[in-house]
């Protein structure tokens, strides 16, 4: 596999009932650097399966939270086959998604995910997945300073979201010029060092061109760049949350997570398919278990980025199964535009949250 050292890439065992009291769990689930991963479980190797009565665990009706844009079948798509792919690891079988499990584990706990759109789409689809397990208990959604937070009191656990689509800094200059600090995070790492548990993930903001780019000019140390290769920034940015993570968390207390990159579909090339443009109506997944257009070239460099992190991080390694998955967006059933970059609630997402719980039950 190749993967830094620093990267827990999963490991099968389960968490002993004793070791349930979060600071055992986090010490339980750091990484043994001389376990040979090679030979255990890879709960992010395997394909996709197609399970004509597989429900989801929840639908739109039952879920408050699903906003409208990733609500597919509200927004007209007719087809309904990509709630139905269920992943399968080749090495191991994946454990159901238990949700008052995961709330009884995190009770009293603070957990946080920090990133662009893509991540919020993650957070809207554990919001309920969690909602769905335990109906009958009361829930809080308010909004404070721009942080939607979901609370569920019957377990005290707090389910928020810090909307940052670099992990880094936008400063306003003079005449309003917008600057991207590449090797600066501030106000946003003084909020996210207190929460229990931290979910980041950041790449589709550094893909904006034209209108829809959030900055104006990139700066780094007192260097100014009017553009840079997104690949480039991409990295020195994670340098710096590198950076942070040694110098500023406390990892006895507070679990970190890292999303891995969630690739978009709107190449048809990509995928070896000459009659399509993009991911518009598109109703399955990429056949077999290798994506034709080969790794995403930005999961490397997050790779390289997690290997600098002297505390352990924990990288739930979704992109390559994700770029198979060129059915799973919204498509021309959520904007006004064809969307390839988000994805349809149910969907996808509840998918990477079922991984990322068992990432936290030490698979």
């Amino acid at each position: 596999m190749g993967l830094p050292v620093a990267v827990a890439v999963g490991t099968m065992y389960a968490v002993p009932t004793a070791m349930l009291a979060f600071g055992f769990l986090v010490e339980y689930l750091r990484p043994d650097k001389n376990r040979d991963l090679e030979s255990e479980c890879n709960i992010f190797q395997g394909r996709w399966v197609f399970d004509a009565h597989h429900v989801p665990l929840y639908t739109p009706q039952s879920c408050p939270f699903i906003t409208k844009k990733f609500d597919c079948q509200n927004n007209g798509r007719p087809d309904n086959d990509y709630m139905k792919y269920r992943w399968n690891p080749y090495s191991c079988m994946l454990p159901r998604f238990h949700g008052e499990d995961f709330l009884i584990r995190f009770e009293g706990k603070r957990i946080m995910f920090v990133g662009d759109s893509v991540g919020y789409n993650q957070w809207l689809s554990l919001a309920c997945m969690l909602h769905s397990a335990v109906p009958q208990h009361k829930y809080v959604l308010h909004t404070k300073g721009g942080l939607p937070t979901i609370t569920f009191p019957a377990y005290n656990v707090s389910l928020m979201f810090y909307p940052d689509d670099f992990l880094v800094d936008i400063a306003v200059g003079g005449k309003n010029e917008r600057i991207l600090k590449l090797d600066s995070i501030g106000n946003g790492g003084v909020v996210w060092k207190d929460a229990d548990v931290l979910v980041f993930n950041t790449w589709n903001g550094w893909l904006q061109t034209g209108k829809k780019q959030s900055w104006d000019v990139i700066q780094e140390a007192n260097a100014r760049h009017n553009d840079m290769d997104p690949l480039v920034a991409y990295e020195k940015a994670l340098n710096t949350w590198a950076k942070w993570v040694n110098s500023t968390v406390d990892t006895n207390k507070t679990m970190i997570f890292f999303q891995g990159v969630s690739p978009d579909h709107f190449n048809s090339r990509d995928w070896a398919d000459p009659n399509a443009k993009n991911c518009k109506r598109q109703t399955r997944p990429v056949p077999g278990h290798r994506y034709p257009g080969g790794p995403h070239p930005a999961e490397a460099v997050l790779e390289r980025a997690l290997g600098s992190v002297s505390e352990s991080v924990y990288l739930v390694n979704v992109t390559a199964l994700s770029q198979l998955r060129k059915d799973g967006h919204p498509s021309i059933y959520g904007s006004k535009d064809v969307d390839c970059t988000h994805w349809c609630l149910p969907g996808l997402p509840d998918a990477w949250n079922e991984l990322l719980y068992a990432t936290i039950l030490g698979y």
